[in-house]
């Protein structure tokens, strides 16, 4: 009875590894299709100067459009995020899209400011600490709970320190923020991934709820890929 019992155990385990990795593959595919739409609207904004022109005045300041584009992505990410419950799941992956499309015009910027050639590096750098943490919150047996709550902290820390040196315009303290974000969302990367797993080897495959939770977990990782590689833009990217 007691062998019995073990076996059904292990049976159950090994039976949530392939909806977990089922669950996985598809957050992975929302989050790639969006960095792939963010990275071509991106491009192609920044290619057409009458949008540059809209966005940015004779001063170099932001107009009133460039200032909605700037933050109508977390105004997005908000409305994702209330509306989880009431929203379906078709409705969350087109917010999604949208928002990949209006992050990728929020983001344009950085072509003019940087070369396209350290922009790719930065892009392959990220995409190599993105991977790597990605396997380890995959494989890790250790439980990253208890560092998601302190890179959260640090996340909010770097939040009110970047508003700070909005005002301050401190080189030094740019830096100090930059190298922060760096390790925090290398971190939160690896926290993301491990708890996406966990969530979905408790999903049901096919499930409305399931497809929900997949563009969530998708926009999740996404926010950790696109924070990490503008810190990293900070620290790779050749000015102009």
């Amino acid at each position: 009875m007691r062998f019995n019992n073990q076996f059904e155990i292990s049976k159950n385990r090994i039976s949530t590894f392939p909806v977990a990795r089922t669950f996985l593959s598809g957050v992975f595919g929302w989050m790639f299709l969006a960095l792939s739409i963010t990275a071509a609207t991106s491009w192609l904004f920044a290619s057409s100067p009458a949008f540059i022109g809209s966005m940015y005045n004779a001063t170099g300041g932001m107009t009133l459009l460039g200032w909605i584009i700037m933050l109508a992505p977390l105004g997005f990410v908000i409305w994702m995020s209330i509306g989880y419950y009431k929203y379906s799941a078709s409705t969350l992956a087109l917010l999604f899209i949208i928002y990949s499309i209006l992050m990728g015009m929020s983001l344009s910027f950085i072509f003019l400011a940087y070369t396209g050639a350290s922009i790719a590096k930065t892009f392959l750098i990220t995409a190599g600490m993105f991977g790597t943490m990605a396997v380890v919150g995959y494989t890790t047996k250790t439980d990253l709970t208890k560092f998601g709550s302190i890179l959260f902290m640090g996340l909010i820390g770097i939040i009110i320190a970047s508003v700070v040196n909005m005002f301050m315009r401190s080189g030094t303290l740019d830096y100090i923020i930059s190298f922060l974000g760096v390790l925090i969302f290398t971190g939160l990367t690896a926290w993301d991934v491990q708890k996406l797993k966990r969530i979905g080897s408790g999903a049901v495959e096919g499930a409305e709820n399931t497809r929900k939770m997949t563009i969530m977990g998708a926009l999740t990782l996404y926010l950790d890929f696109i924070n990490l590689f503008l810190f990293l833009l900070r620290f790779f990217g050749n000015r102009r």
